[in-house]
């Protein structure tokens, strides 16, 4: 994997807090940007992932019927397996 360069125009005001919370972190700007920017990814491509199996099993929270089988037809990963 290569690196780019990605280059920004701020304002002196939000870069002197930038550096503010890299430097109380123990890093450059530099780095505390592309972290921030790579958990922020992580967290969006995350709850996608969430989302997407929510929409697959269904609704975690609905109470199963008192036979112990699962609210509607939904498929659970052990259906069958008792």
């Amino acid at each position: 994997m290569g690196t780019s360069v990605l280059s920004l125009r701020m304002d002196g005001e939000l870069l002197d807090r930038l550096r503010h919370r890299a430097a109380k972190r123990g890093m450059s700007v530099q780095d505390y940007v592309v972290r921030t920017l790579i958990r922020d990814d992580f967290d969006e491509r995350f709850q996608a992932a969430v989302e997407r199996t929510e929409e697959f099993y269904g609704d975690a929270d609905a109470a199963p019927d008192p036979a112990g089988e699962p609210p509607g037809d939904q498929v659970r990963p052990s259906a069958g397996i008792r």
